[in-house]
Parts: structure tokens; C-alpha cells; sequence
């Protein structure tokens, strides 16, 4: 069987320790795994054109690898962040110090803070840091969603805590992963948290979700205390743990915006354009667009291109939800459905007036698609 990339991938001790004992690290890329205890495993085995990112090891062992051929790119000091990570990050790693110090001290503010920092220092050095995080955290979500039915959700931030649209976003979540999907949202507050909550609640009783609406309707939203609205999140996840999984795929270009604690895995960018293409990329099975404003209307067009175009092949299907916001108030629809006329993508769209119509129209256009 021939072999790809990923099969070349270390990403763990544990895959390391597996990859040694089967006799060579040759060609191997081991991306961001503390080696400091494994001098002896590198000392003896082949190495020749492994790459080594940010795996801190010792000076003999560095020498030893860097005289075999390989490529070794030493870990970058004094960062929130590693450039090089294999997984994506996990609520628990960016709210880290929450409790003890509050937001401004987790690693998710404090990489924030030192992005700004650095961007307004036009600093060469951290561009290319930025750049090497932002591939590797694409890297780790292909191989996170390998084999999954992924739909998108989309929505506003403002959608507060507490208000039925919330509760609607969040029961749409968990009807979309009980049906098989893997929920994916941008992964911030309002109808992104909404979305992962839902999809967090799928294996619990129902009462679970209305029981936990009303505890997290005490922090309604992330302004003015972020550190409160995220503390009812992990609340909420303490008292009712192994929760379903999905997916947010957040942004430290919109820093005001804290990603949420419900969504299991966080592909967390720096790069906006890189993480909006990448969320509508990979929701293989479909996107909701939630009513939403500038950032909404902005995924419905990004995604209706490469539909118009089929240029990621036959066109997803799209559900718009609320008829009087996406005809009155933000008129996307007419404009979706002239653009679709007569194209492969006029049988892939759809507006419905409530959010409990949507997984019914997804599950059309699915059909009509096969």
C-alpha cells in the first residue's frame, strides 16, 4: 500500500517510540515532540532527511541528526504559542490560568496580545512564525476531519446568551450531530457557541441542553467580563462532562472575539482569509448560515463562489435560515438565487423560515444531490 505524508507524520512520544521500534526515523517529519529523554533512540537510529520541528533535544543528539541530513528547526523562544503544533488545540489548553487569573492571563489572550505586538512591529520574523502556525494548525484539522461528514453553521457573535435564537442555534447543533455530522463553526460566541454547544450536548438527555441554557444565560455575553461568560462555559462542561465533539475554527484577527469552551477541537488562526476558506472548505456536507450581519453575508458569497464555479467539484448545499433576514433586512437570497440560476448550484440552495426547518433542508438537498 503506498503511503502518504501523514503516514510520515510524529506527532506524540508515543508514535515516536512506535516509528523507532520498527528500526528508522528516515524521512520522517516529528513535529513539535520533546526529545530531551530520547537521546539515546536518536543516537542509534537513521534519521537521514527527517525534518525536526520545534522538538526540543539534547546539543549531542542535534548534532548527531544534523550530520545524518536531517532538517532541524529548533523550538522558538518566548512564545504563547507553538508555531510547529501536530494537534489542534483543546478549550482546557487556551483557557488554561483561567480560574486562578482571569482571561487576560490564558495563552488564547496572552497570543493575542502578542499579536499585536508584533504586527505593528512589521517583524519579519514573527510573520513567518505566524505562517508556519497557521499551515500546521490546517495540517492537524485534515487530519482531524479524514473520513467526516462536516456542516458548517454560521452566525452572528452578537446572538446573546438567554434569547431564543440561541437556544435554536444550540438545538440545531445537537439535532445535526445526533443525524452523524461533525459540526463546524467559526468557533467564537453568540450562534458559533450556540452551534458547538449544541453539538457538546448530542449524548446527554435533552434536559441537559435547556438546563444548561439557563445556567449559561447568567454570563449573556462575553462583554464587558470575558472571564466571566467563559467560567459558565466550563461550568456547564463540569457538571455535565463527555460532552460530543465538534469543531471551531476561530481567529486572533478578531481578538475581541474569545473562541468558546464547548467546541472539542479549536483550529485557532491567526490568518482571517486562511481560516474563512478553510472553514467553508471542509464543510464537505453543507453550510447554515444563521442570521448574521457583515461577517455572515461575507461566508455566504465565499462560499457561493467555488459552488458558481465548481471549483472544489459539485457544488454543497446551502441553507439559509429566516426569511426576513436574508430578503429584507440583508437581501443575500435574491442575489444567491439569480447568481444560481440555471447552474448545478440552483438545486443546492435553500432558505427556510425557521431554525428548526434547517436539518430537514439540508437533508433535501443532500438527497437531491445523490
Amino acid at each position: 500500500m503506498t503511503s502518504t505524508p501523514h503516514d510520515r507524520e510524529i506527532e506524540s512520544l508515543e508514535e515516536f517510540d512506535d516509528v523507532v521500534a520498527r528500526g528508522s526515523l528516515a524521512g520522517h517529519r516529528i513535529q513539535s515532540v520533546d526529545l530531551t529523554g530520547r537521546t539515546a533512540d536518536l543516537l542509534r537510529t537513521d534519521t537521514a532527511s527527517a525534518v525536526f520541528l520545534g522538538c526540543p533535544m539534547e546539543p549531542d543528539a542535534a548534532a548527531k541528526v544534523r550530520a545524518d541530513g536531517a532538517l532541524v528547526f529548533p523550538p522558538a523562544p518566548d512564545l504563547p504559542f507553538d508555531p510547529y503544533r501536530g494537534l489542534l488545540y483543546s478549550p482546557d489548553e487556551l483557557f488554561e490560568d483561567l480560574g486562578d487569573a482571569g482571561y487576560g492571563s490564558t495563552p488564547d489572550a496572552l497570543t493575542y496580545a502578542w499579536f499585536q505586538r508584533t504586527k505593528a512591529d512589521n517583524d519579519i520574523f514573527a510573520s513567518m512564525l505566524r505562517a508556519v502556525h497557521d499551515d500546521s494548525i490546517s495540517d492537524a484539522l485534515d487530519e482531524h476531519l479524514a473520513g467526516e461528514r462536516v456542516v458548517g453553521v454560521m452566525g452572528g457573535h452578537a446572538m446573546g446568551r438567554g434569547t431564543d435564537a440561541y437556544a435554536g442555534a444550540a438545538r440545531l447543533g445537537r439535532e445535526l450531530t445526533r443525524a452523524g455530522f461533525t459540526v463546524a463553526t467559526g468557533g467564537g460566541p453568540g450562534a458559533m457557541e450556540a452551534a458547538n454547544l449544541g453539538a457538546y450536548a448530542a449524548p446527554h438527555p435533552d434536559e441537559m441542553l435547556d438546563d444548561a441554557l439557563l445556567l449559561l444565560a447568567k454570563a449573556p455575553s462575553f462583554v464587558p467580563s470575558v472571564s466571566d461568560w467563559a467560567q459558565a462555559a466550563f461550568e456547564v462542561r463540569h457538571r455535565w462532562p463527555r460532552g460530543g465533539g465538534s469543531v471551531g475554527i476561530p481567529t486572533w484577527f478578531y481578538g475581541h472575539e474569545p473562541p468558546n469552551a464547548f467546541a472539542g477541537h479549536i483550529a485557532k488562526y491567526f490568518a482571517n482569509a486562511t481560516r474563512e476558506d478553510g472553514l467553508l472548505a471542509r464543510s464537505n456536507a453543507g453550510v447554515i448560515f444563521l442570521p448574521g450581519a457583515a461577517g455572515t453575508l461575507q461566508e455566504i458569497f465565499d462560499n457561493a463562489t467555488p459552488n458558481y464555479y465548481e471549483s472544489r467539484g459539485e457544488p454543497t448545499p446551502m441553507v439559509l435560515v429566516d426569511r426576513h433576514h436574508w430578503t429584507e433586512h440583508l437581501p443575500a437570497w435574491p442575489l444567491l438565487r439569480s447568481l444560481a440560476a440555471g447552474r448545478s448550484m440552483e438545486a443546492r440552495i435553500a432558505l427556510v423560515d425557521s431554525v428548526g426547518e434547517a436539518p430537514g433542508a439540508l437533508r433535501r438537498l443532500l438527497a437531491d444531490a445523490h
